[in-house]
This record gives structure tokens, sequence and C-alpha cells, in this order.
């Protein structure tokens, strides 16, 4: 798995639209507090016990079809570390990981996108 920060992940999405850009947050993440534009939506951990979700490997097998790149990203970095190297165990390649995630990591006050992350670059994100 190769790591890249946002704005690294950003410019290597414009040079490969064949890309797959997984946002493996949860539904309620992703809808209330933002995603990229572009982003697909699947949950490594999903409900409100935060279970591993069943389907990810499949749906992000069938999102990816043949060789396609796979860029995922999570709230921080941390999930979609954690997910990427179970695509990899899973025989997955060309898997990369966004650091700091959509809103990085926390500050000195336990608040996020303040340091790094997708938000903080001021990267093309939404809101629904």
């Amino acid at each position: 798995m190769q790591h890249m920060t946002p704005k690294e992940t950003y410019a290597f999405l414009q040079a490969n639209p064949d890309a797959v850009f997984v946002d493996c947050r949860s539904e309620w993440e992703f809808l209330f507090v933002g995603h990229p534009v572009g982003a697909v939506l699947i949950p490594w951990y999903e409900g409100e016990n935060w279970d591993l979700n069943p389907r990810f490997l499949g749906d992000v097998r069938v999102a990816s079809s043949i060789n396609r790149p796979v860029v995922l990203l999570c709230r921080s970095g941390n999930r979609s570390r954690e997910a990427g190297a179970f695509l990899e165990k899973n025989g997955m390649t060309n898997i990369y990981n966004v650091t700091h995630g959509f809103e990085g990591e926390l500050d000195e006050n336990h608040h996020r996108s303040t340091r790094n992350g997708w938000r903080y670059d001021n990267l093309p994100w939404e809101q629904c």
C-alpha cells in the first residue's frame, strides 16, 4: 500500500481518472460531515456497533473492476490504512491510503480540520 497526502491524492486522482476513490467512513460521516467530490461510499465499519462490513471486499472489487487503482480515505487515515491492509491481504494490489484522511489529526483542543486533512487543504468536498 502506498500513502499519499490529501494534496498528492488530489493530483493523483486528476492524473488517473480511472482510479476508484473510496470513502470508507460510515454513512453518517459521509452524509453529515461531508465527503470529497467524486468519492464513493463503501463503509469499512458499519452499524451502531461498528461491525466490520461483510460486503466491503466484494463492494470494492465491484467498484474497482480489473486493475483500477483504489484510493481509500477515512476520517484521519487510520481506518483506511486498516482497510487497505485487508484488501492487500485478500489479493488486491494498487491500493493507496490518504494520510490524515478527510478531517485530519486532532489538535491540542481535540478538534479536527485544524492541522491537516482533505478539508484543511481546501480540496473539493461537499455535504449532503
